[in-house]
């Protein structure tokens, strides 16, 4: 694993299970059936990584295979880690920002969706029609950040 320096964090869609790495190495995105289904979607992105530290609770894990762990967090089912015998990959998405940890390169694509290609190519939602309906959304999604306390305590009448 080549090692890029960063001090990361990022963490599940509720906010009990946090983490923090020292750096991360080679970021995929994996196209195998197994990615598919843990994720939920047409493929795992993911991205090796060394001194993790969970800062918040810790993930539940699976045994979704004889050599492979996968973790996520129980309370919202956020995907977390794949945990293999060579280490322990994060998922992409988890990180408060994902942008700074970009796929170099694409694992199992003999398995990659008929369809992947051509999804760059498909219409797009207006988007003031997407602005409409978020503008009447209120999250309860964690923070793409750090807190000392999640959820946030409620005010009392005092």
């Amino acid at each position: 694993m080549t090692d890029h320096p960063v001090s990361l964090s990022g963490g599940c869609q509720c906010g009990a299970v946090r983490f923090r790495v020292g750096a991360v190495g080679r970021a995929s995105i994996c196209h195998c059936r197994m990615c598919q289904k843990a994720f939920g979607s047409f493929f795992g992105p993911l991205v090796t990584v060394s001194d993790l530290t969970w800062t918040r609770g810790r993930p539940k894990r699976f045994w979704s295979s004889n050599l492979v762990q996968r973790g996520f967090c129980a309370e919202c089912g956020t995907p977390l880690t794949f945990e293999h015998p060579a280490g322990v990959e994060l998922a992409i998405g988890a990180f408060d920002d994902p942008s700074a940890v970009p796929p170099t390169i694409q694992v199992s694509r003999e398995e990659r969706l008929p369809f992947f290609d051509g999804l760059p190519g498909l219409p797009l939602k207006p988007g003031h029609e997407a602005a409409l309906f978020l503008a009447t959304v209120v999250s309860r999604q964690h923070p793409d950040y750090d807190t000392a306390i999640w959820p946030p305590e409620e005010p009392t009448d005092d």
